[in-house]
Parts: structure tokens; C-alpha cells; sequence
């Protein structure tokens, strides 16, 4: 195969690996906040994994290129929470950790390839099934680290937001309205590609070894 068609191959790949990573990222969201009672989600018809409801272009070009983006957020209503702080922190979480569990899926049906065939894949269907599972791995792992930095908008903003006091908590959120610029000229400057990476490969060695350890009967 030359060059130039393994190039559109790996292209496609990522372009179809990143939908199902926002669709679950945004849906998990949605999901957590409706079932703390905020129908915002349900009546904005976020509560599908239809790619058309939840791909913001940017972020996506941003996963395709740089394997760290974003999705168009859910809007929900912390004010349908007992506790709202808390309630943020648990849809913000939602997103990136519906991400790692999509991963650790795709690296347990790498890794059931790998024993099955003993490492050597001589099929070139399955070649390509064992690419993308493992391309769609990273991309998860990179979109769910990438929004837990904790940076308003992203979610590990209001992560942390929970352990902070109540006054700081809603003056970091009024922050929010400057995060994305801050976050393009971090972004630009290279500011995070060293942090992002070595977190992205130490998640994915983690996940690899939870993938083994989960398909520890095939020897």
C-alpha cells in the first residue's frame, strides 16, 4: 500500500473514531444532569447519540489534528441539583469518564485480537478492525484528558469547582467567559502538548493493562 493511500486510510479513521467519542462525551453529560433532574438536556434533545445534535466543527477539526478537542456542550440547569456544586462535578466527570470506558472497550477487543491470533493478524479485515479500535483508544483517552484540564469551559473546571469555597467557586465560573481565549493562546503556544501527551499514554497504559487483566482467559 503506498504512502499517500495509507495517509487517507489513517485520515478516515480518525474522522470516524472522533464522532463516537463526542456522541458519548456529551450524551453522558446530558444523561447524569436529566437523572439529577434537570430536564434541560432531554428538552434540548441532547439525550441522543445522533453526531448532528453534538459535533462542534472546531473541536472536531481540533481532535482530527491534534488528537485533543471538544465537543458542543450541554446546557443544563445546576439549579434542578440538591447540591449544585457537587451535581456539576458529577456531569462534568460524566463526559471523560464515558470517554475512558469507550477506550477500555476498544483496548479489550484489541487486546482479544491480539490473543486470539497470537500478535500476528494476517487477515487484512481484521488488520484495519484492530487499527481503528486502537485509533478510536487514543482518541477517547485524548478527548476525555483534554477535558479535565481544569480551564473554564472545560470539565475538570467544575471538577475542581467543588472543593473550592462557594464565593471562589462562582468567581472561577465567571471566568469562564475568557477561558477560550486563554485556553487558544495556551493552545498555540504548545503549552500542553507535554502534560496532554504523557497523561493520554499514561491512561492508555493503564487501560491496557485493565484490557489484559480483563481478558486474562485467553491466556
Amino acid at each position: 500500500m503506498s504512502n499517500l493511500s495509507s495517509s487517507i486510510i489513517n485520515f478516515v479513521f480518525m474522522a470516524l473514531a472522533i464522532i463516537p467519542a463526542m456522541c458519548f462525551h456529551e450524551y453522558a453529560h446530558g444523561w447524569v444532569s436529566y437523572k439529577l433532574g434537570d430536564p434541560s438536556p432531554k428538552t434540548d434533545g441532547r439525550l441522543s447519540l445522533n453526531p448532528l445534535h453534538h459535533i462542534d466543527p472546531l473541536g472536531a477539526l481540533f481532535l482530527l489534528v491534534f488528537q485533543f478537542g471538544w465537543a458542543k456542550p450541554v446546557q443544563v440547569n445546576p439549579r434542578y441539583y440538591k447540591k449544585p456544586k457537587e451535581g456539576m462535578a458529577l456531569v462534568a466527570l460524566a463526559g471523560p469518564v464515558a470517554n475512558f470506558i469507550l477506550a477500555l472497550i476498544c483496548l479489550i477487543a484489541t487486546t482479544v485480537i491480539s490473543k486470539v491470533t497470537g500478535g500476528s493478524v494476517s487477515s487484512e479485515a481484521v488488520y484495519y478492525i484492530y487499527q481503528f479500535l486502537w485509533l478510536m483508544a487514543i482518541i477517547n483517552v485524548g478527548f476525555g484528558v483534554f477535558n479535565l484540564i481544569p480551564l473554564p469551559p472545560l470539565d475538570g473546571s467544575k471538577v475542581i469547582g467543588v472543593v473550592l469555597p462557594t464565593e471562589w467557586y462562582f468567581k472561577y465560573m465567571r471566568f469562564e467567559q475568557y477561558g477560550f481565549i486563554l485556553l487558544f493562546l495556551l493552545l498555540a503556544l504548545g503549552a500542553f502538548n507535554s502534560p496532554l501527551v504523557w497523561l493520554r499514554s499514561g491512561v492508555m497504559n493503564y487501560l491496557g493493562f485493565l484490557a489484559d487483566k480483563l481478558t486474562f482467559f485467553l491466556g
